[in-house]
């Protein structure tokens, strides 16, 4: 069982900046993934961007450029750097862990941009 715990969702004007941060804990092991996903009100659930434990990326297209995912030294935290915000950026935003088979969930940190 892991457990994720996120911090520095708030309010921001549009070209503003946030940076995300989620910790990880419980049993975890060194082969895992860590990531942010959004959730607009009315839409799904979608993939903003994942790091692997070995340092691989993935990024949604519609950050490239402006988000940075990044992870700690201890590999049990990831941080998300969100720069030029947009106010379609408003969303609430859950950090995700997954290893084997499994996937963590954290309870969400909610992102407001305003224009």
């Amino acid at each position: 069982q892991v457990q994720l715990v996120e911090s520095g969702g708030g309010l921001v004007q549009a070209g503003g900046s946030l940076r995300l941060s989620c910790a990880a804990s419980g049993t975890i092991i060194s082969i895992n993934v860590m990531g942010w996903y959004r959730q607009a009100p009315g839409k799904q659930r979608e993939l903003v961007a994942t790091m692997a434990s070995g340092g691989t990326t993935n990024y949604a297209e519609f950050v490239k450029g402006r988000f940075t995912i990044s992870r700690g030294n201890a590999k049990n935290t990831v941080y998300l750097q969100m720069n030029s915000l947009k106010p379609e950026d408003t969303a609430v935003y859950y950090c995700a862990h997954f290893q084997r088979l499994t996937s963590s969930w954290g309870q969400g940190t909610q992102v407001t941009v305003s224009s």
